[in-house]
């Protein structure tokens, strides 16, 4: 049995430092500083592929608005204030702009999808990325904190004139609207599991800690990212029964294999061959005591 509590990267991330759980989840990776913090080396299993949309509730707009790394950047900035700016309305002159004024919502607890999206607006905005930086939790310049996906979505969903961050899941399933964002080859890519996929389409480490932003895939949709599941190589630091170890090293085995086709209905990108390759060298190195856990 699986007991999983959804309470943000930061706690999966604290949790596992703490050794209160046998492996946390997280689509931010451990920096080099973070994993020093460690009281044994962390591996990072990734999973599934994950887009992160920007999602808004203006009542009356039916059509998808289009936005570019660097608008978005300056909405959470607070310097793009009124959804009327001249900016919005150049890169969506057929669309009736309400002269709201704009509300931004993000996440109140540490985040793995917080990560992704900054670590966006980082790589397009200089300013950004000067005056906020990028982490799981940041010093935000302006907006309404929410907890969780779930949080976010739900102050979109009853407040109009704000503009969020959510996985894209979270706007599908709470009939959220969300736009398509300008990618590096000039396209305004709608997220979905094909553009989200292709930005997956990258060189993968080793340790398989890499960002998935700003992709150069023609067709790959800027905002995306890795989900990974964080656990010690040995695994002894979490429990002192074996079996118990090898029973994880399983649940991860089918998690990268077999359980790839829960992804997609879900709405999220199945693992690329070359990430699957790389988890599977992961897994293999996992040991209990010292020893192979896979002899």
């Amino acid at each position: 049995q699986v007991n999983y509590q959804s309470i943000g990267s930061g706690g999966g991330q604290r949790q596992l430092l703490e050794r209160t759980v046998h492996f946390g989840a997280s689509d931010a990776y451990l920096s080099d500083e973070q994993m020093a913090q460690y009281p044994a080396e962390v591996v990072h299993i990734p999973t599934a592929v994950g887009a992160v949309v920007p999602t808004y509730n203006l009542p009356g707009v039916t059509q998808r608005l289009r936005f570019t790394g660097e608008l978005l950047a300056d909405i959470f900035l607070g310097r793009v204030t009124r959804w009327d700016d001249p900016r919005i309305r150049e890169l969506n002159p057929d669309v009736g702009l309400p002269p709201l004024p704009i509300v931004v919502v993000h996440r109140a607890d540490g985040s793995g999808t917080t990560f992704i999206w900054v670590s966006y607006l980082a790589t397009v905005s200089q300013e950004w990325r000067q005056r906020v930086g990028v982490g799981t939790s940041v010093e935000w310049p302006v907006g309404l904190g929410g907890r969780g996906n779930e949080g976010v979505a739900g102050l979109v969903r009853q407040t109009p004139g704000t503009i969020g961050y959510v996985e894209l899941i979270y706007a599908l399933e709470n009939g959220l609207a969300y736009g398509a964002v300008r990618n590096r080859s000039g396209r305004y890519v709608v997220p979905d599991l094909a553009s989200a996929s292709q930005a997956a389409a990258v060189d993968i480490p080793a340790d398989t800690r890499v960002l998935l932003v700003d992709t150069q895939a023609p067709d790959g949709y800027p905002i995306a990212g890795f989900t990974w599941i964080l656990v010690y190589r040995d695994l002894s630091l979490v429990t002192d029964r074996r079996d118990q170890a090898r029973a994880l090293a399983d649940l991860l085995w089918w998690m990268v294999h077999d359980a790839q086709r829960y992804n997609e209905p879900l709405h999220y990108g199945r693992l690329p061959e070359p990430a699957v390759q790389r988890a599977e060298a992961l897994i293999r190195s996992l040991t209990f005591k010292g020893e192979p856990l896979f002899p």
